[in-house]
């Protein structure tokens, strides 16, 4: 009689491993995501697994303590990638020995963006592994990005044991994998994207990359609540974690930093895919600011902040009467809770009937904003729109619109005024009470751009709309 395969169950969020199903997962107490998988056989020289054995050929004389005082950060151990937005941010650059997992949509440009590292960063040896595809379609891809390709070598693999046999045997300076969902080890027999296959993989290329000293890039797929897939241990074991955002009918793309070991979570990298592959943005508020006739209503600008980077962006609202007895609200690229409370601060404290009138809102550009600074340009456009009077093109806003109706600062304001400035804004609404700003302190004068103080919505009216 055949030996009955024993099975364990793990949870998808976080990795959890039970004897039993459970409709909570006692680790992270997420409900319903226990999923029953073959358990791991163990070897005879009691290793457990591949990772387990793979520890054989580790020399215990490297791990030994080192005082802090001791440790040498005199030999800069970064390295550009040939892509400035890229490098900014990983924080300056790949870092030896780290992780990069880069997560996104289908067709987001995952893929793109990483076979354009070893296209642009000349002398640089990369092994490219893709579970996915044939090296001839990556040949194709490779010719219409172009870029220099004598130094990139090409795997079409899915074993991991093989992956690193030639890992070890080319010794590149860079490793991508695309994807870890795609690859599996034969010591589990768990089918390729199973979270005990993902974490065993992904716990092996780690291993790797910390005794070789060579980063590793793993491309990750989405789920349909546009996590990443995989056990959320998954981005635990990685150094750094970057998201690609944007619509996939558009051009543009936003890489977004979600966890970074090296550097700051703050960064952001804005690309757009063209016909020869990513290209970078550098100034994208002029691009999110869309080109319109100067006289229509419903239009603000809104000085926004994405981590330590300043955008202006334009901020589009609609308001009519309510056609079908019951009025809409509508966002898209915002917060619609968000919405229906600036439109009861402008129904209860400034006195403007909105309740019997329908109300859409669009952020330009297909971006989703969630910075409160937007709250005054939001308030504007509709206000605008509400009168039929149309805002200067010239004129940006930059402040929180608070329950009782006042205009609060912001944090940043001097950046947020400095790019306005730059690209040619002639008057910044901001909160008055940013009493510690060197703008505010001024003759409301800074470089060339009018910064106008208010207090609450009935003195933003009155000054902008007399």
């Amino acid at each position: 009689m055949a030996n009955k395969i024993k099975s364990v169950w793990y949870c998808t969020s976080c990795g959890n491993e039970s004897a039993k199903w459970m409709g909570r997962c006692p680790a992270c107490g997420e409900w319903n995501t226990m999923v029953e998988e073959p358990k791991a056989p163990k070897s005879s020289s009691g290793g457990g697994s591949a990772a387990g054995r793979s520890r054989a050929y580790i020399d215990a004389s490297d791990a030994k303590p080192t005082r802090l005082r001791e440790i040498d950060l005199s030999r800069d151990n970064r390295f550009s990638v040939g892509i400035g937005e890229l490098d900014r941010v990983l924080g300056g650059g790949l870092v030896e020995g780290s992780m990069v997992l880069i997560g996104g949509e289908p067709g987001i440009g995952k893929s793109t963006l990483s076979l354009q590292i070893p296209l642009c960063c000349k002398n640089l040896k990369t092994l490219y592994v893709s579970g996915e595809e044939s090296p001839k379609q990556i040949k194709l891809r490779a010719d219409r990005l172009g870029g220099s390709d004598e130094d990139c070598f090409i795997l079409s693999e899915t074993v991991l044991e093989n992956i690193l046999a030639q890992a070890r045997e080319v010794k590149p300076a860079l490793l991508i994998v695309d994807s870890i969902q795609t690859i599996y080890s034969e010591a589990l027999d768990s089918s390729a994207g199973s979270v005990s296959q993902v974490r065993e993989c992904a716990s092996s290329l780690l291993r790797y990359a910390k005794e070789s000293g060579t980063p590793v890039i793993l491309i990750g797929h989405i789920t349909k609540d546009g996590t990443i897939a995989g056990p959320k241990v998954l981005e635990h074991i990685v150094d750094v974690v970057l998201q690609f955002e944007g619509d996939t009918k558009g051009s543009y793309r936003i890489l977004r930093s979600i966890k970074n070991r090296f550097g700051s979570t703050d960064e952001l990298a804005v690309f757009e895919m063209t016909g020869t592959g990513l290209r970078e943005v550098r100034n994208p508020s002029e691009i999110l600011i869309p080109m319109h006739q100067d006289d229509l209503s419903g239009i603000a600008i809104a000085a926004m902040m994405d981590g330590t980077r300043p955008f202006l962006i334009e901020i589009q609202a609609l308001v009519s009467t309510a056609a079908y007895g019951t009025p809409q609200r509508s966002a898209t690229g915002f917060d619609g809770r968000r919405l229906n409370m600036l439109l009861a601060v402008l129904e209860k404290r400034a006195g403007f009937k909105l309740a019997a009138k329908d109300v859409f809102l669009n952020i330009a550009g297909g971006l989703r904003v969630s910075d409160p600074a937007c709250d005054l340009a939001i308030v504007a456009s509709i206000l605008s729109s509400n009168f039929d009077l149309y805002i200067s093109p010239k004129v940006c806003f930059a402040a929180e619109v608070g329950l009782s109706g006042e205009i609060r600062p912001v944090s940043q304001v001097e950046r947020r005024i400095a790019e306005a400035e730059k690209l040619g804004f002639e008057q910044i609404y901001i909160s008055s009470f940013n009493k510690e700003s060197s703008f505010a302190k001024r003759d409301k004068k800074a470089g060339g751009i009018t910064v106008t103080p208010v207090a609450d919505i009935a003195a933003l009216c009155r000054k902008l709309f007399q």
